[in-house]
């Protein structure tokens, strides 16, 4: 994807105003001009990166293998497991070793990191971004940049949906989803494959329910009400959000009373044995299901049933700002923001970052690669055909502790799908919410 069309996909999917090109970068706090090209700088201090994103484990290992052998500089890179993020975070925060690169999902998570933040402003990375909209600023101190902008909806089979008699003209919106879904469940014998693929509840699968899907009720009701965050969410549109679940659940590969016990494993094989037309996921597991072949995967946005919701595209932002821990000695300091900005400027690391066949990212500073990722290109689609993109607006969710209610609310009712359970699940998300909002005060 260009720079250009990198900056018009960002400013719908975030009401952003970029800015085509930034100058050069600047120096860094420390005078460094290292990293700014191709070269690396000299070996000096260590990195140590708690990185958020297991999906990516194995390519940051090898980068940081490659960074070492052209620089000499040290670069440890621990992945936390799924949803463990700030645990991990926080037990790892109070050792000697502690992190010198780590990550807050936005201004709930700074909230509780600040003040480990290290000052980014002027530093070359900042220099790199295509706009400061992308800069995490706690009052005039820029705490944290973000480092992938990501796409997630309903990645489907284009054979299977064929194979049921449809296309993707055939869906517009909540009811013709719906309608084509039940139908393909009506023939589920006879076509040999379900609609959906298992919404796993387990760590590895629960996050794209409790926290992505549920980002569509609470980015209607921002909408609705002309706000950005809530200290009290309402829960407008939760009769929208079990239309969608109940879609899920009851259509599925499984029935809803294993979802427990299944993970986000389970939901890809399904979907590369095409035993599910319909997956919901994001960019980043292109190369989960890519040998599918580029020919039989589309993706659709997640409709819940709201008016003009035709005009709607997919869900587009980043809850990944890049934090640099100032407790670190000043050496380490230095190599990490030298790390970071290597990353961004190199060759090799432009390739780890924006390769589909590696981690496949949009990255919003000036280097960002052509995508080879089709996930991506299909974004840019619905982006360059006028759909209005869906912001991420969980980074504005309580806390961790939220998720998992609401998640957990989710299951039970997923496995016993009465009013009284669906009670559960409104009261998780309104009075939970409220809840843990004051707690953080």
């Amino acid at each position: 994807m260009s720079k250009k069309f990198l900056a018009m996909a960002l400013a719908a999917a975030m009401s952003l105003s970029l800015l085509a090109g930034c100058g050069k970068p600047a120096s860094n706090p420390s005078g460094s001009t290292a990293g700014a090209g191709s070269s690396a700088p000299a070996a000096t201090g260590k990195v140590n990166y708690l990185n958020f994103k297991p999906e990516a484990d194995e390519y940051w290992q090898e980068l940081a293998k490659k960074y070492t052998e052209e620089t000499g500089v040290e670069v440890k890179v621990t992945t936390a497991a799924s949803g463990e993020y700030e645990t991990t975070l926080k037990a790892d925060m109070a050792k000697s070793d502690a992190p010198t690169l780590f990550q807050v999902n936005g201004p709930v998570g700074l909230a509780s990191w600040k003040d480990y933040c290290y000052d980014l402003s002027g530093s070359d990375i900042a220099g790199q971004l295509v706009s400061d909209d992308f800069a995490l600023m706690d009052g005039d101190s820029m705490a944290g940049i973000a480092y992938v902008i990501e796409t997630y909806g309903i990645i489907y089979n284009k054979a299977l949906l064929a194979e049921a008699g449809y296309s993707e003209a055939d869906i517009k919106d909540f009811a013709s989803f719906k309608a084509v879904v039940e139908d393909i469940t009506a023939r589920k014998d006879e076509l040999g494959f379900a609609a959906f693929t298992s919404a796993g509840m387990d760590g590895s699968s629960d996050w794209r329910f409790k926290t992505h899907l549920a980002n569509l009720p609470i980015y209607y009701e921002y909408e609705a009400d002309g706000i950005g965050d809530t200290d009290a969410i309402k829960g407008t549109y939760l009769d929208n959000y079990r239309a969608i679940w109940d879609l899920y659940i009851n259509n599925a590969t499984c029935a809803p009373t294993q979802l427990s016990a299944k993970t986000g494993d389970d939901a890809v094989a399904e979907f590369v044995m095409e035993e599910g037309v319909f997956y919901q996921n994001g960019t980043w597991a292109y190369g989960d299901v890519a040998e599918l072949g580029d020919e039989n995967l589309g993706m659709l946005p997640i409709y819940i049933g709201v008016d003009g919701e035709e005009n709607q595209g997919l869900c587009t932002g980043t809850e990944n700002y890049w934090c640099v821990n100032k407790n670190a000695k000043p050496e380490d300091i230095q190599a990490t923001l030298d790390f970071m900005n290597w990353c961004v400027t190199s060759d090799t690391g432009l390739e780890y970052l924006c390769s589909g066949d590696k981690m496949g990212f949009v990255i919003p500073f000036q280097g960002n690669l052509e995508s080879t990722n089709l996930l991506v290109n299909i974004a840019n689609g619905y982006v360059k055909d006028g759909k209005t993109s869906v912001k991420w607006c969980f980074p504005t969710m309580p806390s961790e502790e939220w998720k998992n209610g609401v998640g957990n609310a989710l299951t039970v009712y997923a496995a016993d799908q009465t009013d009284a359970n669906w009670a559960k699940v409104v009261d998780a998300f309104v009075n939970g919410w409220a809840a843990e909002k004051a707690a953080a005060k």
